[in-house]
């Protein structure tokens, strides 16, 4: 553990070398050069990293940090390559726990999992680095890609270029959420897929709720700062419905009982909800949410504007919060990508999820699906999915760097071995109110067991529990749950 670690280290004599020099490196130049002034005599830098030498580790170069990201890196044999990741975030997000951020029943750090935890030697080896950055273009025929940092807007700081050379390439960069070219969405809406966009909704929640409470606001307009709609009724949707009637049934009533009874709960799909689970769960979910105050509406959204959302029919629907989880479809960078594209806009990969024509480049998760060459359909966005892929290439990988192939473009004939197989697990959701749902279908149409009710609520939370990355943030969603069981839920807006 973390802790044992500093003991041993602090515990051990400390080695003196008097003759040690520094020796700067490629990034410690760059980062001096940051700091210099007009008048400082300071080279300009060269600008990335440069190719490996055959006598250095062949470099992996991983573009996100998703759930297909991580788990690559997680598996990734870094005594044979060394691991570049870029991504704008250097964390995780445990997605199936997010929802419950929005809430106050989890603290957003539970959900958060630092890169450099996931893999340890981005911090610790000299050749593995984490770059707060965006990928903004490819160069198969020379291995590289173009990078621009993250400055978050900060005015201080300008967004630096640079370039990365690869041996070996993963495109794990993910989706975005689907708006369908709805007017309003981008503006008006706040998605669920970040942290960022939990503690959004979290404070828009809690200052309407606060809002409503101040003299003088009419009766008409508590009602439409306290509806909250959730558009989409997949998992994400009707978790975050499930979680939301918690908060109103046993958070909202006591501590903001002048409002009580102003707040509401609509849930929109244009089909039905959770369409991949069987029947006879989606009926119970039906019954749960509408039994927990949970309004649900069959209809498509035809506009977004600020105070309100208009359906297909001519509905008007006053809102104070607006959830969108309509699913997710490929992203702006995926698509501008001149690589070859699976059906629904996707990077195209072969069996060995490798991305034709491309030598040494691989695509994985959301932003990746079968070429129609193979024969084989493209797989869902899901996280287990996403999962599965990345360790089936962190072993392929490491394969491949035993037998001598790990620099660019030396595969050659190395026999890969048998190609990526999905295998469906199956699927849970909670609807609220300690009542779950667990799908262990293989598919929609296969015989299985399908189980509701409190026991699967107890599995829900036995499986994600165990799923969350670290025993770090495992400690951290058990004492959340069990304060939030003791004391309520924390409804402050920080």
């Amino acid at each position: 553990m973390y802790w044992f670690k500093n003991l041993i280290r602090l515990s051990s004599p400390v080695k003196h070398h008097s003759t040690a020099k520094f020796t700067p490196t490629l990034f410690s130049l760059q980062h001096l050069h940051h700091f210099a002034t007009a008048g400082d005599a300071v080279a300009p830098p060269v600008s990335g990293l440069g190719p490996t030498k055959k006598t250095e580790k062949p470099r992996v170069v991983v573009l996100g940090s998703g759930w297909a990201g991580c788990r690559l890196m997680k598996g990734i044999d870094t005594s044979i390559y060394d691991v570049v990741c870029v991504s704008p975030r250097n964390h995780m997000v445990f997605t199936p726990l997010l929802a419950s951020t929005c809430v106050g029943t989890l603290e957003f750090r539970s959900v958060a999992e630092p890169i450099g935890r996931i893999q340890p030697a981005i911090s610790t080896e000299p050749g593995s680095y984490f770059f707060l950055a965006n990928c903004k273009g490819l160069d198969s025929k020379n291995h590289e890609v173009h990078c621009q940092t993250i400055t978050d807007g900060l005015r201080t700081l300008e967004p630096w270029d640079f370039k990365i050379s690869y041996d070996k390439l993963i495109i794990a960069s993910g989706a975005e959420a689907s708006t369908f070219g709805i007017n309003g969405v981008k503006e008006h809406a706040i998605f669920l897929r970040e942290v960022h966009h939990a503690q959004e909704i979290r404070r828009k929640l809690l200052l309407n709720l606060m809002i409503s409470d101040v003299p003088g606001v009419s009766d008409e307009e508590k009602r439409r700062l306290l509806h909250c709609v959730v558009v989409g009724g997949g998992p994400t949707g009707v978790e975050f419905s499930g979680e939301l009637s918690d908060f109103i049934m046993k958070d909202v009533h006591q501590r903001y009982s002048h409002v009580k009874d102003y707040i509401n709960v609509t849930l929109i799909e244009a089909n039905d909800i959770l369409s991949s689970f069987d029947d006879r769960l989606r009926v119970y979910a039906t019954k749960q949410l509408t039994k927990s105050g949970v309004r649900l509406v069959r209809g498509t959204v035809k506009d977004v504007q600020p105070k309100k959302i208009v359906l297909s029919d001519g509905t008007n629907v006053p809102y104070g919060l607006l959830v969108w989880s309509t699913g997710v479809g490929p992203s702006s960078f995926v698509q501008k990508m001149d690589l070859p594209k699976a059906p629904g806009g996707r990077i195209g990969i072969d069996e060995w999820l490798r991305v034709p024509s491309m030598p040494d480049v691989y695509a994985i998760g959301d932003c990746s699906g079968y070429l129609e060459s193979t024969g084989k359909s493209t797989l869902p966005a899901l996280a287990q999915v996403a999962e599965r892929e990345g360790k089936y290439l962190a072993e392929l990988l490491n394969k491949i760097g035993k037998a001598g192939g790990g620099h660019a473009n030396g595969v050659g004939d190395i026999e890969l071995g048998a190609p990526f197989v999905y295998k469906h697990l199956g699927s849970m959701a909670t609807v609220g109110s300690y009542k779950a749902l667990v799908d262990l279908r293989q598919s929609k149409e296969a015989k299985g067991l399908s189980i509701a009710g409190f026991a699967s609520w107890f599995i829900w939370r036995s499986a994600y529990l165990t799923r969350v990355v670290s025993w770090r943030n495992r400690f951290y969603v058990a004492i959340n749950w069990l304060t939030t069981f003791v004391f309520g839920r924390d409804i402050s807006r920080i």
